[in-house]
């Protein structure tokens, strides 16, 4: 198990947001955190603790300036999605990104869309691509859901669809999108389905809050996911000590 650090990016600045309250008009954005730092400060912290797999996520526009200055301090140690297209992709990747993360792009509509994920592999190479399958239950199954995290897609993630899609990216990002960002613990039924189902190197993002979290997570995953932690971690305003988490995953 890896820990994998985050950069969020909101309107300019390194942020917590509870995911599920962006993307409507009518509804304000939850931010749990605002940093007074930058996303270079970020970078050039995660590089110095040897952190790689990181994830830069630009949440709307107006981010693009201050991702590419967490991309330059940290070249090819970081990831980063919001908003690529196979027209945009490479050009992340020449900032210094190790790999672009996608899931709106190809999953357009609320369907897969395969001739995009292939543009995408034609501009950048599958070695670069992850693929985000942020996921909400619904009757019984998990569905990718897009727009930020506004629609479900009529995509199911299961173990035959990770299988296909496992052909076409490097690695999986995965977010619980009900517990993502709400400090309340990890969901342990996609933890523990997702173990069973990936192949390729998978990293789950929600909820984890606590080292006994992370221990859990461990022994639910047994060793074969990737986590991420965001609103919880002390270098965010929660009570979790980044040192600790980084000093236990590094076990």
């Amino acid at each position: 198990m890896e820990f994998r650090p985050c950069i969020d990016l909101h309107d300019g600045k390194v942020k917590q947001i509870v995911g599920s309250t962006l993307g409507y008009s009518d509804q304000k954005v939850i931010e749990n955190f605002v940093s007074a730092h930058d996303s270079h400060y970020y970078a050039e912290l995660f590089k110095k603790d040897g952190l790689t797999g990181g994830h830069v996520i630009m949440l709307g526009s107006g981010n693009e300036q201050a991702a590419k200055e967490a991309l330059a301090a940290y070249p090819g140690g970081l990831q980063i999605g919001g908003g690529i297209t196979a027209e945009n992709a490479k050009s992340y990747i020449d900032a210094g990104a190790s790999h672009v993360i996608v899931t709106s792009y190809i999953f357009h509509d609320g369907a897969l869309h395969m001739e995009r994920l292939q543009k995408l592999i034609d501009a950048v190479g599958k070695q670069h691509i992850v693929l985000d399958l942020s996921c909400r239950q619904k009757d019984g199954h998990w569905y990718v859901v897009t727009d930020k995290w506004t629609k479900f897609s009529d995509f199911i993630v299961n173990e035959a669809s990770i299988r296909q899609l496992e052909q076409y990216c490097d690695e999986f990002l995965i977010h619980a999108v009900d517990v993502e960002g709400k400090k309340s613990g990890m969901q342990e039924e996609l933890v523990r389905d997702l173990a069973q189902w990936v192949h390729i190197p998978t990293t789950y993002a929600g909820g984890v809050r606590s080292l006994e979290d992370l221990r859990q997570f461990d022994a639910v995953a047994n060793g074969k996911l990737h986590v991420t932690i965001g609103s919880a971690l002390s270098i965010f305003g929660g009570d979790l000590s980044y040192d600790e988490v980084v000093a236990f995953c590094a076990k």
